[in-house]
């Protein structure tokens, strides 16, 4: 059994003892930490209660999570918004909607059908920074815990703010709906039985497209490996191709990622969906004379920064971490950004990964160039990225290696917010190294122009860093 505890919220496999898995004494212990600093990050002037939403994917644990979630927000004094069944985004957006103080995704994303987990909001429907997430880590710790009397325990109401968010998607200026719906494209969806199941098939309607549902059935019970990788979707490609289908799209069990399929069944490659949707938007900006910026974590493909620059535009790198991100977005006034995972971030509408409106901006994208979609991938700068890891006995040694890394690639470009990442920039390769909060390894990212040098370059500072260690 597993229990993992980070600012972003606590995750973990259901069943086995409190401490060591998501247990309920686990669920209802971080849920009230969570309420109990909620006052310090939005202070009530007139005494009011706090407002939280809840909204879950489709997980077999989802119900018995929700109820003890929603039960202890209203012993805490907290009234809540019951989302039901809702994408993450949809849960983020609700929100706003609901101009609430908070929010509780009951989800974890593309993890097996054993996990499950909660992923904190602000009021902003964002993820917390690492500061508030730290301060509810700390005192779920301690359990240092007041609850009310009962006159004043919170209350509970449900609404489905699945239409509001596609009204908020279709309604973006970016989203030429006209376009698309003369397109006339057929899509095949995969939303492994989970929510992107109720709410994909419905916005593609409203676009016009022709809908093949593939494991759209939200039963929680995965027809697959939930993580959008070419691995896991090979029923996908064999529809899409079966069905002449335009493209395939497929989404993790909370719909915040997002990977397509070309009509000739190739992977368009999860790196490359947050790149042909910027590449989209750059263009626009670029024609109306906006200023442009864009913001991916640093191991992310360099395709991003390639196209932004290739708009006029200039790209920037942060730490690994939605909400670094985010953060990272806010400062420079980023018109896209996202994760290389397949995350789109587009803060027109709201700052947060959003399968939705990647889709509506790739089909826009699709309707306007009239490409095929292996016709589109091909104009895009050809990366790959090589994954691998440095499995440790000592975490001791992490920083050791890492340190000197910096000193023996000194010639270099290096980036050291989030590890050490080497850019050759010469040869428009790199490599990112960085140390795991779970276990004791170094994750190895390596990108080049061809999967073969990919694996070299990891090779050779794999090899660099085995001589560190003796």
């Amino acid at each position: 059994m597993t229990l993992i505890k980070s600012i972003s919220g606590i995750r973990g496999t259901i069943g086995g003892a409190p401490g060591n898995a998501l247990t309920p004494v686990d669920i209802v212990k971080f849920t009230a930490a969570y309420a109990a600093t909620l006052p310090g990050r939005k202070p009530q002037p007139n005494g009011d209660r706090y407002k939280v939403v809840v909204g879950k994917d489709a997980r077999l644990s989802g119900d018995m999570v929700e109820q003890l979630v929603v039960g202890t927000l209203m012993g805490c004094g907290v009234d809540v918004v019951k989302c039901g069944f809702a994408s993450t985004p949809t849960t983020e957006m609700a929100v706003l909607f609901a101009h609430a103080d908070g929010g509780i995704i009951l989800t974890a994303s593309h993890n097996p059908r054993q996990w499950n987990a909660l992923k904190l909001l602000n009021d902003r429907g964002e993820f917390l920074t690492a500061a508030e997430g730290q301060a509810v880590l700390d005192l779920a710790e301690r359990e240092d815990f007041n609850f009310p009397e009962v006159d004043a325990l919170g209350t509970v109401e449900e609404e489905d703010f699945t239409d509001k968010h596609l009204d908020a998607v279709l309604a973006l200026p970016a989203v030429d709906v006209e376009a698309v719906k003369a397109a006339h494209f057929t899509v095949v969806v995969d939303a492994v039985n989970s929510v992107g199941g109720i709410i994909m098939p419905r916005l593609l309607e409203r676009l016009g497209v022709k809908c093949i549902e593939l494991n759209c059935n939200p039963t929680g019970d995965f027809a697959h490996n939930p993580e959008p990788l070419p691995a896991n979707l090979v029923d996908l490609s064999r529809t899409v191709v079966r069905e002449k289908a335009d493209l395939g799209v497929s989404v993790d069990p909370d719909v915040d990622r997002l990977a397509f399929i070309c009509e000739n069944g190739d992977p368009f490659v999860e790196e490359y969906t947050l790149v042909s949707v910027a590449d989209y938007l750059c263009e626009l900006a670029q024609k109306e004379g906006r200023p442009i910026a864009t913001v991916s974590n640093l191991s992310s493909t360099r395709a991003l920064r390639d196209v932004t620059e290739a708009h006029g535009g200039t790209y920037y790198a942060s730490a690994v971490g939605e909400v670094n991100v985010t953060t990272l977005m806010h400062q420079v006034g980023a018109l896209i950004g996202g994760e290389g995972n397949g995350g789109v971030i587009y803060p027109e509408i709201h700052a947060g990964r959003d399968a939705m409106v990647g889709v509506a901006l790739f089909l826009s994208n699709l309707a306007h160039k009239r490409l095929k979609v292996s016709e589109l991938k091909k104009t895009y700068p050809q990366y790959f990225i090589a994954k691998n890891k440095i499995q440790l006995s000592d975490t001791a040694l992490i920083d050791r290696i890492l340190s000197e890394l910096k000193k023996i690639y000194a010639s270099e470009d290096i980036n050291d917010i989030d590890g050490v990442k080497i850019i050759f920039e010469a040869r428009k390769e790199w490599v990112h190294l960085r140390k795991s909060n779970t276990e004791p390894i170094i994750r190895i990212y390596a990108e080049a122009a061809t999967p073969e040098r990919a694996e070299a370059l990891a090779n050779e500072v794999i090899a660099v860093a085995n001589q560190i260690i003796g």
